[in-house]
């Protein structure tokens, strides 16, 4: 059931004018007040407040929307949209599975220009107290930083970045190996001289999320608040065992991934030899134009990731490791025996290549070390060894580039017919 009550384009004069109203939050630009309004007004009601009465618990604000999802005959899901004085948004998502609230989650959104951009989130139990707040805080620096806070949202307990400016530091001269993930913690000092750059000094790179140049490391399609980090992870065992590799960082399109052709040419013009993808999906249609760029391009290898679904790929499509390409590898990932790891997928037509991707020694966005496992680490493993290959004879194109790694693939002592050409017991030996 969704009820669309009008759109946040044709309101923003509306806000304007209601900036004039009276409102019960005490400051009507304080992201704090209008949640703690919100969530005293609204959450304590035995019978969520809906409609026109969910706006009179709010004066000053103008309910743009609402969708009710019911489950089993109740709701179980109540996501409102308000429009406040000065054109900012609240957003309030109430979580109730068998008709009883377990969360209530508020969002503020500021009115820059003619953007809405994300800024205040809180989080309220069943009990409607704050358990969890973020804030999005854009420095005067260029920085964009995400304040983890507590209950009382005020106490900061820790920053991440969000974005930050591209670090100074040197091209390492080594073969071009373009990363496109969730983008790239590319501040960390790991990185500084490990960055493909113009002949400026800038490093090459560039954010197909948001369209802008600033790849930084964070998967959002959870939310603007709650970014999940992927590609800091991987690049940190590629530039561990590719020591010479120059690595471009990509922030893949996710709200468009028709745009991965985009993604190819970018790489193309930057000069990487070699495109690391630890990244997939089930729809084909989001890789038509990412395949007709790589038909143009037969002199770039891409290595992508073969999935961790524990599915085989064969019977159960993931792109773009299905495609039928000349100059792309798909990897999975095994146990240092040989044997497929627990939930990689595989598929003895898809999949060419498995080789040990196992509690791995990474280090994350925020420069800690840790462990990992995956397809996702295999892919970075495998662009390693291209790069090294690459290092030794720059003269290598695809078609021989792939040929050298297929030659180093035998098979599985523990699995048949699970993969196209074989297992790659250690790719660090050259």
């Amino acid at each position: 059931m969704k009820n669309q009550v009008i759109g946040h384009g044709a309101v923003i004069g509306i806000c304007r004018m209601l900036s004039m109203l009276p409102a019960l939050a005490d400051d009507p630009s304080s992201p704090e007040s209008w949640i703690r309004t919100a969530v005293d007004q609204l959450c304590p009601a035995e019978e969520p407040l809906l409609g026109i009465a969910a706006e009179q618990a709010l004066p000053g604000a103008w309910l743009l929307a609402e969708d009710l999802r019911s489950s089993g005959g109740l709701l179980g899901r109540i996501d409102q949209r308000f429009a406040l004085p000065g054109g900012h948004e609240l957003r309030l998502i109430r979580l109730q599975p068998g008709g009883q609230l377990r969360r209530l989650t508020v969002e503020f959104f500021a009115l820059d220009g003619e953007t809405l951009r994300p800024e205040f989130q809180a989080m309220a139990d069943g009990a409607c107290r704050f358990q969890a707040s973020r804030r999005i805080v854009r420095a005067p620096t260029g920085e964009t930083l995400l304040e983890q806070r507590d209950g009382d949202l005020q106490t900061i307990r820790w920053t991440e970045t969000l974005e930050a400016s591209w670090p100074t530091g040197v091209d390492p001269g080594g073969p071009r190996i373009a990363l496109i993930d969730s983008g790239l913690a590319y501040d960390l000092p790991i990185y500084r001289n490990r960055l493909a750059r113009k002949a400026d000094g800038t490093p090459l790179g560039y954010d197909f999320w948001d369209d802008d140049p600033l790849p930084y490391d964070g998967d959002t399609s959870r939310g603007p608040f709650l970014p999940i980090r992927h590609g800091s992870a991987v690049a940190s065992i590629l530039i561990r065992e590719a020591p010479t590799a120059a690595l471009i960082p990509f922030r893949y399109p996710r709200p468009d991934m028709t745009r991965m052709g985009d993604v190819v040419e970018r790489a193309a013009e930057a000069g990487a030899a070699v495109l690391a993808m630890p990244l997939g999906s089930r729809d084909p249609e989001d890789w038509m134009t990412f395949a007709d760029a790589m038909r143009a391009h037969p002199d770039m290898l891409a290595i992508v990731s073969a999935g961790n679904d524990g599915k085989d790929i064969d019977k159960q499509p993931l792109w773009p490791a299905a495609l039928d390409l000349e100059n792309i590898i798909t990897v999975t990932s095994s146990d240092g025996f040989g044997r497929l790891a627990p939930g990689s997928n595989w598929g003895a037509t898809s999949i060419d290549i498995m080789l040990p991707a196992e509690n791995l020694d990474v280090v994350d966005f925020r420069g800690a070390e840790g462990k990992a496992s995956g397809s996702s680490y295999a892919v970075t493993r495998l662009a390693a060894l291209a790069a090294r290959l690459l290092q030794a004879d720059p003269s290598l194109e695809a078609d021989g580039l792939r040929e050298q790694i297929f030659s180093r693939a035998v098979p599985s002592p523990y699995e048949d017919d699970i993969i196209a050409v074989g297992w790659i017991p250690d790719p660090l030996q050259d």
